[in-house]
């Protein structure tokens, strides 16, 4: 049974009764408004165990099989934030080690990983995605820890989504001619690729299988706040044998990203990140024959109609947007509802939200976790702020955050139109803009209302609203009565400023390939 927290620490409201406004500026940052609705109940922790872990004091790059130590020396700090402990040393990689580290993958292609026939480079990538499995309670841990996410998410969401990629590109690895009928088709050579902080491991997962099915050898880069984990993939890799230069490993800020995005002996980028290091990196290949694919940003529509189940709506918006902190670039960060339910809606939703656990990552009880890293939240906040100055409400439930760590209580903005900035910048946090629309026309041209075009989704009862609602959006990916539901046979991306290029599914494979 849970039991009750302190009386004293809560302030009790009835639930047909307008909550009263009220600010603690100990426990949230001080702009925000906060609303009291109901009481809390506190579970007995039930944290995952982690005192296993083999978290190194400083990681190196991995170069050609082997880890090396960068050769300026230097090394940056790598910060769990949730406590804003050190966790360990990260090497910084400069234009020396990149161009080590894409030398060693130029060999690797053309004398071995190249040459190499595609079933046996399939028994590699199957190997991998088992020794992942194996070792998945463990990367999930250490996902949680060096990242924000909650375990529930890394542990049934990423592990299991990474094994499944390797799995899934291992069996296209020998059936490439199949895949293109009529078509040869070549590798390119080697790959430069740079993932983003948000799903560290099933990013890299999401690069490097496609890249070595199709005969590719890789340099992948980890975002600067989440390169622990793709250091213990490097172990994986190790232990899988597969041959040395296939996939090189190098950490670092954006100048090392810079270095691998300019070096003349890769011959592909693949990209995901921000849109606005998107629109820079389109103009560095520019001219080149470097082939490139981008996964930006997004801005994504919720459309919750009349006839849609509203239980079911709610708990895919608080999937959708919460769970994740709005951590994803299709995080469904508008909520378009029809005005006959809006009440209902908003009802509902802000009950929801007021039983949302915020705390360790590693608690199994803990629905939020941390922002990823103190900039992060410092956009956030600077986000809210303009909201609240263009005359948007803004909805939060009464929490105690920790006091370290970087932190956001889930929220959510009514009365919001259609310019003000949380209505058309990613916010990156656990942030919703509810806005309402009449009719089906007007919800399409809300949603479609924004530069992005990444994903949406549908909430209806009638099968035909979805296929008529979901052929006039502009967005690459549109869910309907679900969200954030993802395969590795289902090919991802938009279009506009969200996305050039597919991966995932057969489509994944195109970018990776020279089709004679």
């Amino acid at each position: 049974m849970p039991r009750k927290k302190n009386q004293a620490a809560i302030t009790l409201v009835l639930r047909d009764q307008q909550p009263p406004l009220a600010v603690d500026h100990e426990t949230v940052p001080p702009h925000d408004r906060k609303l009291d609705f109901g009481e809390r109940w506190a579970y007995a922790p039930a944290p995952e165990q982690s005192d296993y872990l083999r978290i190194r004091p400083r990681y190196q790059l991995f170069i050609d099989g082997k880890f090396r130590p960068p050769h300026s020396g230097r090394y940056f700090d790598s910060i769990n934030p949730a406590t804003e402990a050190k966790l360990a040393e990260i090497a910084e990689a400069d234009a020396h080690d990149v161009d080590l580290a894409v030398k060693a993958a130029r060999r690797a292609h053309s004398r071995v990983w190249s040459r190499m026939s595609g079933r046996e480079r399939g028994k590699y990538l199957y190997r991998i995605a088992r020794l992942v499995q194996e070792k998945a309670r463990e990367l999930a841990v250490l996902e949680s820890i060096d990242g924000w996410k909650t375990i529930r998410e890394s542990r049934d969401i990423d592990l299991p989504l990474v094994a499944a990629h390797f799995f899934y590109y291992a069996g296209w690895s020998d059936k490439l001619r199949y895949a293109f009928p009529g078509r040869t088709p070549r590798s390119l050579g080697v790959a430069g690729q740079i993932i983003p902080w948000n799903f560290p491991l099933l990013m890299a997962a999401w690069k490097l299988a496609p890249a070595l099915a199709a005969g590719n050898t890789c340099v992948l880069k980890p975002a600067e706040t989440t390169s622990i984990t793709a250091m213990h993939l490097a172990d994986i890799l190790q232990e899988a044998e597969l041959p040395e230069g296939v996939v090189n490993i190098i950490t670092g800020p954006g100048l090392t990203g810079k270095a691998l995005i300019e070096h003349e002996e890769v011959e592909k980028i693949a990209f995901t990140g921000s849109t606005r290091v998107g629109k820079l990196l389109l103009k560095a290949v520019a001219g080149t024959k470097k082939k490139l694919t981008l996964e930006l940003g997004g801005k994504a529509a919720n459309i919750i109609f009349e006839d849609a189940p509203l239980d079911q709506a709610v708990e895919g918006i608080i999937s959708g947007i919460y769970f994740n902190q709005g951590h994803v670039c299709c995080a469904g960060s508008r909520l378009l509802v029809q005005e006959g339910v809006f009440p209902a809606v908003i009802r509902k939703l802000r009950d929801r939200i007021s039983a949302l656990r915020v705390g360790n990552p590693l608690d199994k009880n803990t629905d939020i976790g941390a922002i990823n890293s103190r900039v992060q939240l410092d956009k956030i906040c600077e986000l809210v702020d303009s909201g609240l100055q263009q005359g948007a409400e803004l909805v939060q439930p009464r929490l105690r955050l920790p006091k370290k760590g970087y932190w956001y209580p889930p929220s959510f903005f009514t009365g919001v139109t259609a310019s003000p900035r949380i209505a058309q910048e990613e916010i990156f946090g656990p942030i919703l803009s509810v806005m309402t629309f009449r009719t089906p026309e007007e919800a399409i041209e809300r949603a479609n209302n924004t530069h992005y075009g990444l994903s949406a989704g549908v909430w209806t009862d009638k099968g035909s609203k979805i296929f008529k609602i979901a052929s006039k959006l502009r967005a690459g990916v549109v869910w309907a009565n679900t969200y954030n539901k993802f395969d590795p046979t289902s090919p991802f991306g938009g279009y506009r400023e969200s996305s050039f290029g597919r991966e995932g599914g057969l489509h994944g494979l195109l970018p990776y390939l020279s089709l004679l």
